[in-house]
């Protein structure tokens, strides 16, 4: 660590920008980390490169803070490639993005990619330039593909999502690289398994972070009058996230069922999808519409499709319910933000953050594939006004102890700095 300040951070997929379009395709809480984590870095006296890949129109480089800059190399032409295909241009990647690091003679202290794809290309510069890899998988092929196993055909599945290729690639990536970055236990769990059987040693659970300076909880009145400024009434359950099979938003239309029979001035705020939306979110969100009507619940439905990044923790603070329906969630950054804006917060059971949090005291955690009981689990908190204020009391405390930014910054530079890091470096 004595011979550079720098770090080469590698988030190749989506669009990464300084003030990222959050929903846009494969564009949302891995960016989020990535931009977070390289700007406390730089506060720690590093100088921070992310390399991401170019794509449409944006620049070459783009600069995000004082020493955290975006660099961006071309591969596969312009157009955008969904993440689980970026794996066959990645090849191309690495030989602009290694021409650049040659041409200006960069010497980083170690490289932090994210996701497999940037995994692929973080080792094969590693391997090249002799520099330290410490791999962050955000998900796991492995996990993900048996979450998925009930909902979706194998054949289907295996077009879409290119499990085979990516659960040999992570294999490789994991046995490769330095360390390797797990979100929960969950995924220490699975990285230990048989589909990876990883030495545990080179696994190191960093939770990942938020803003603390963005998000915090404000007075009662003050976020009882956020409600009247947003044109929003009653008893407001809001959730937010990227319009995807996996966040679960149909199982929360059904678990809107039991609540709206005995709330009535319930209002579920759906704030799932992008600023413009492909055909295939429009498609989903209609779908969402149709399941709203077949439920009888469409009058407590609001469709929010996209919230601007400066007015999401506002929307936290005026909810009363804040809702993580996912089917399967690595961590769930969206539920720590409402914990912290002091949200009375109810997670999905297959959330990583389920692990990391005390039920009834810091969250609720309930089941979304019985909507019975997840709705049940949302009128606790509407009903019982002492649940929810412990819930709004005791979030904020336990995400600005647990999940602020410098911290994890923090954590992962004692790992690169040698105190358990095996490996180069």
């Amino acid at each position: 660590m004595e011979r550079s300040k720098h770090v080469l951070m590698i988030s190749t997929h989506g669009y990464v920008e300084a003030e990222p379009e959050l929903g846009k395709p494969d564009t949302g809480g891995q960016v989020v980390y990535v931009l977070e984590l390289s700007k406390c870095l730089a506060r720690l006296g590093f100088e921070v490169d992310i390399f991401t890949r170019q794509l449409e129109d944006l620049p070459e480089t783009e600069q995000v803070a004082e020493n955290v800059t975006i660099r961006r190399f071309p591969c596969g032409g312009s157009e955008f490639i969904p993440k689980e295909y970026m794996c066959d241009v990645i090849p191309e990647w690495v030989e602009n993005a290694a021409d650049y690091i040659k041409k200006e003679d960069k010497d980083y202290a170690f490289i932090d990619s994210h996701y497999w794809d940037a995994g692929l290309a973080g080792q094969a510069l590693a391997n090249r330039f002799e520099i330290p890899h410490l791999h962050t998988p955000h998900s796991l092929g492995a996990w993900k593909r048996d979450n998925m196993e009930e909902d979706i055909a194998q054949e289907d599945m295996e077009e879409k999502y290119n499990f085979s290729t990516r659960i040999r690639e992570e294999r490789v990536i994991y046995e490769e690289c330095d360390g390797i970055v797990a979100t929960t236990p969950m995924q220490e769990e699975v990285l230990n398994d048989a589909d990876y059987d990883i030495d545990s040693e080179k696994i190191y659970v960093v939770p990942p972070g938020y803003d603390d300076a963005r998000f915090y909880p404000l007075s009662k009145p003050r976020e009882e009058a956020l409600k009247t400024d947003y044109d929003h009434e009653g008893t407001v359950i809001l959730a937010v996230g990227r319009m995807a099979h996996n966040k679960g938003y149909d199982l929360l239309l059904r678990a809107m069922v039991p609540v709206v029979e005995r709330v009535d001035d319930a209002l579920l705020l759906l704030a799932a999808g992008s600023p413009n939306p492909d055909e295939e979110e429009a498609e989903q969100e209609q779908k969402l519409r149709d399941l709203a009507d077949e439920l009888d619940i469409a009058d407590h439905v609001y469709f929010e499709e996209y919230i601007p990044d400066d007015a999401l923790p506002d929307h936290y603070r005026m909810a009363d319910v804040f809702a993580l329906p996912s089917r399967y969630e690595p961590f769930g950054m969206t539920a720590v933000e409402a914990m912290a804006c002091g949200a009375p917060t109810v997670i999905t059971v297959e959330s990583g953050l389920s692990e990391q949090v005390t039920w009834g005291v810091d969250a609720i955690s309930a089941d979304p594939f019985d909507p019975e009981a997840f709705g049940h689990a949302m009128l606790q908190v509407i009903r019982l006004p002492r649940v929810a204020e412990q819930l709004r009391s005791h979030g904020p405390r336990r995400a600005r102890m647990d999940f602020a930014w410098m911290g994890v910054a923090q954590r992962i530079c004692r790992i690169i700095r040698g105190y358990r890091m095996h490996g180069k470096g």
